[in-house]
């Protein structure tokens, strides 16, 4: 499993019985956790979100809102918060439609602490794992917005597999020309390889279908 920092984690819970909320609250603080709770998705919605690893523990069943359209309404706004749903009305169809929407576990209660933990823990894991990889791309794109017009033109050419003479011919300048820029841009996209600037090619979502 990924190593986590508890303490620079943060679960939610989203559950109208109060007891419930305390209780899950003292486990997850017992083991190192942050824990913030609200009694309904409009007080969840109304508190301001931390910048943390974090995960939403969501009862199925909710005054208001319920956990499913909440669910269906975080998807459509694209808030990615890996979601654990927890019920004591659950159903098979209802399970399928949670995970199928990205859910990450559903748990019927009662349920066992450690089934809780564990479920925890694969969400924190795939929120800091989603959290890498996004601030891995804006450093991709924050060295792509230092490429010149040309050079962002020749770095997607070279990327589609095109040689240096191909893609002076298709830009209407010499191969020597094309050397300078695709070195230009290996150098400030920080690519140790070609492979490598085929890669963030391919992460920034520039063309590459020509490549091979």
């Amino acid at each position: 499993m990924n190593q986590i920092d508890y303490s620079d984690a943060l679960v939610y819970i989203v559950d109208d019985e109060a007891p419930l909320r305390d209780a899950i609250s003292s486990l997850l603080r017992s083991v190192g956790m942050q824990v913030e709770s609200f009694p309904s998705v409009a007080a969840f919605m109304a508190a301001p979100r931390r910048e943390l690893t974090s995960c939403l523990l969501l009862d199925v069943r909710l005054q208001g809102v319920s956990g499913l359209d909440f669910q269906a309404e975080l998807n459509r706004d694209g808030v990615a918060l890996p979601i654990i749903f927890m019920t004591g009305h659950g159903d098979i169809p209802m399970s399928v439609r949670a995970m199928k929407a990205g859910a990450v576990d559903f748990l019927a209660k009662p349920f066992r602490d450690q089934d809780l933990l564990d479920a925890i823990h694969a969400a924190l894991a795939a929120d800091q794992e989603r959290r890498q990889r996004d601030q891995a791309l804006n450093g991709l794109t924050a060295r792509y917005a230092t490429l010149t017009p040309r050079e962002r033109e020749i770095m997607a050419l070279a990327a589609r597999g095109l040689m240096n003479k191909q893609i002076a011919g298709e830009v209407g300048t010499s191969e020597i020309t094309v050397k300078i820029h695709r070195g230009n841009a290996m150098r400030k996209m920080q690519a140790k390889t070609f492979a490598d600037l085929v890669r963030m090619a391919e992460a920034l979502g520039l063309a590459v279908e020509g490549r091979g």
